[in-house]
């Protein structure tokens, strides 16, 4: 490239937390949980094509940060995210995240989100996809045990996407089991559903198909004990997503079929991290490719340990790359500098250089 030839502008298309609100809103919950679920499996069912990792986290006292990578031949993402269940004190999310897709080929960054709405669809995505595998087919009754920001998402996966009709509630918030009645109030008569807060742990799961837990709490807890449990139940235990933190008794996964994402990630981070190096567990992805069974009986108790995993936030962001530029909801910035010479770095500083503002536009 001649010296002063300007390079290629390098503008990464950008997803903001509110355009991905006006987004979702725009497609539509259940519409953006089904294209998210057609991404994931389609995703899964190529697993062997990923370099992976598990994720790098950094510990505090008050919760955690962490950076979560993926990679195949072509495509680079990771998402940031962390996890305070204090911040409801401070007027702040309990999770928040933001992550990008990158050219393997190049390193050019192409697109920068937002991926805390996201996060909540594509972990919702990730639960029913997995259901559909693992639930009895008959599965009607949900117990959703923790209803606090996941909690619609879940309950609309699974009211679409698996015909769960009769949601029990619990909280040891009645608040927040409150605002998912209010929020759950249009999409219940949609469905012909009904949700019930009831007042304890053991009320939820009476009669439950499904059990959904997904608490905030950094503890080792004991959420649900092996008492809870009725043949044919499929657990989708969401909440257990660092080390330290816990929501199942270790019997109940003794007395389970546990699945999971990515397992050298799960026996650090999950339910799993209670179990010795050699109990045994299945990768999703080899059920969803016919490599290993998923339910075998009507009886069986099935348990998805599910932490997150960085090649469902690639699903996430490829999905919202597509939605967005449909609906015209994209933006510009020039997170790369361009320019006339790549080696020369420097000529940013120069004071003809048109330094300035980052460009900030609607992507066409």
């Amino acid at each position: 490239m001649p010296r002063n030839a300007p390079s290629t502008p390098v503008h990464t298309e950008f997803l903001s937390a509110s355009d991905a609100a006006r987004l979702v809103a725009r497609v539509g919950v259940v519409a953006c949980l089904r294209q998210m679920v057609q991404a994931l499996e389609a995703d899964f069912a190529r697993w062997n094509d990923f370099d992976k990792s598990a994720r790098t986290a950094a510990h505090s006292a008050h919760g955690v940060i962490e950076l979560m990578p993926v990679a195949d031949a072509h495509d680079y993402a990771f998402k940031y995210v962390n996890g305070h269940p204090v911040n409801t004190q401070h007027g702040l999310p309990t999770v928040m995240a933001f992550g990008a897709l990158a050219d393997v080929a190049t390193g050019a960054p192409r697109f920068v989100s937002e991926l805390t709405l996201t996060t909540a669809l594509r972990t919702a995505a990730t639960s029913a996809m997995v259901a559909r595998r693992l639930a009895r087919p008959d599965s009607r009754c949900m117990a959703l045990i923790g209803n606090g920001a996941q909690s619609e998402f879940q309950s609309l996966a699974f009211l679409d996407l698996l015909g769960v009709r009769t949601l029990r509630l619990f909280d040891v918030d009645p608040a927040a089991s409150a605002k998912l009645q209010r929020n759950l109030a249009p999409w219940l008569d949609q469905y012909g559903a009904e949700a019930v807060t009831v007042d304890s742990v053991q009320a939820a799961v009476q009669g439950a198909d499904i059990v959904t837990t997904v608490t905030a709490d950094k503890r080792n807890a004991v959420v649900l004990d092996a008492r809870a449990l009725a043949p044919g139940m499929h657990l989708n235990a969401v909440g257990g997503d660092c080390p330290g933190k816990t929501e199942l008794a270790a019997e109940v996964l003794r007395r389970s079929s546990v699945f999971v994402e990515y397992e050298p990630q799960t026996r650090r981070e999950g339910e799993l991290q209670q179990m010795p190096a050699d109990f045994a567990v299945t990768e999703f992805w080899r059920v969803l490719t016919g490599q290993a069974p998923g339910r075998v009986s009507p009886a069986q108790i099935t348990l998805f340990d599910s932490v997150g995993f960085a090649l469902e936030d690639y699903s996430a962001l490829r999905t919202m790359q597509a939605l967005g530029r449909q609906a015209g909801l994209l933006s510009a910035i020039e997170l790369v500098p361009t320019l006339a010479d790549p080696k020369d770095l420097f000529a940013l500083l120069h004071p003809t250089a048109g330094v300035g503002h980052p460009v900030l536009h609607k992507v066409a």
